[in-house]
């Protein structure tokens, strides 16, 4: 097979059946669970929102980005991605999915109020209450799992044949505790739920609610074990450092600004065939402003084009005064 499974266009690869063949994890990284769960949903719209649509030559990654992707597939290491904003390292995320036909993406927004429990489940526990006095009768043991639901995390855990996806996005925002939360999840591939462990001999067996909109899992004696450790995107804006041991668990990318060839790339993906005839010239203004304010994310070029592809403004009227709208820096001026 080759060892390169991900190419880094985007664009879906030939398989046999469910998706292209995943390399066989180090023995210390092969998971057991049970019980195996169902192929993940598509989220083909949120794909092309993402990404545009791409071509099977399309070249849409440099060479850094594709071995470090195929080293944390087969290493079964979350790849910690660093790089200023706006350089496309949560779209890293998206691309790895759709290339390798994984399913839908698993996004864990982190915000300083994110601890490891908020991303491995939620359980409802004073909606359970209400709905028992609802009903004026103690709620059987089994319906605890109609408040209880996994988190991104939780969910990405989940005994799958295949990796799930899953974007731990912007961790520098996190508590200063979460990374070293963290370690025994990714090390373990495992997780308990407690409030399901204390119903473990009444009911062995409970359906909960997961992070994937209408559908449940059955979780035995409230142990959740991963089969394929899934492939966890962690994004950073380098605004932060992390213990040595989180970084041990991790390989590490870090994304540089995209280039014009890049750029044009991620240009003609979401404007295929509605290009403006300027849009070159955009391009090469947004690298050289970019340059000179110390970097602008890449959706404020697609602002831009989108502005002169829709014909409600000309490409003339942009640069009269509009564009520094548009074009804002993205860091204070020294």
């Amino acid at each position: 097979m080759n060892r390169q499974v991900y190419q880094g266009t985007g664009w879906p690869l030939p398989d046999q059946g469910q998706g292209p063949a995943i390399p066989a994890p180090p023995p210390w990284r092969a998971f057991d669970g049970e019980p195996v769960q169902p192929p993940p949903p598509e989220d083909d719209a949120e794909n092309r929102r993402r990404l545009g649509s791409v071509t099977p030559t399309q070249a849409s990654a440099s060479q850094r980005e594709v071995d470090s992707v195929n080293l944390s597939l087969l290493l079964r290491r979350p790849l910690l991605v660093t790089g200023r904003p706006g350089t496309g390292k949560s779209g890293l995320a998206y691309r790895i999915a759709r290339e390798l036909k994984l399913g839908r993406v698993l996004r864990w927004t982190i915000t300083s109020r994110s601890t490891l429990n908020s991303g491995l489940y939620e359980y409802d526990a004073i909606g359970r209450v209400e709905a028992a006095n609802a009903r004026r009768a103690p709620s059987q043991e089994r319906e605890v799992g109609d408040f209880l639901t996994l988190g991104p995390l939780g969910t990405a855990l989940l005994p799958y044949e295949r990796p799930r996806v899953l974007l731990i996005d912007e961790i520098d925002k996190s508590d200063i505790d979460l990374p070293n939360d963290l370690l025994s999840v990714f090390e373990d591939g495992e997780y308990t739920i407690r409030e399901l462990v204390r119903l473990a001999k009444v009911a062995p067996e409970i359906e909960v609610h997961t992070a994937d909109p209408d559908r449940t899992a059955v979780i035995r004696r409230g142990r959740v074990r991963c089969r394929a450790f899934p492939m966890v995107v962690i994004t950073s804006n380098d605004e932060r450092e992390f213990p040595p041991a989180f970084l041990r668990r991790c390989l590490r990318m870090h994304i540089e600004d995209p280039d014009v060839d890049q750029l044009a790339a991620m240009v003609h993906a979401h404007f295929r065939g509605k290009e403006s005839p300027r849009s070159s010239e955009l391009i090469q203004e947004f690298v050289a402003r970019s340059r000179r304010v110390d970097g602008l994310a890449a959706d404020q070029l697609l602002n831009a084009v989108h502005l002169v592809t829709s014909e409600e403004y000309s490409y003339d009227e942009l640069w009269d005064g509009l564009i520094d709208t548009v074009w804002q820096r993205l860091t204070e001026a020294e």
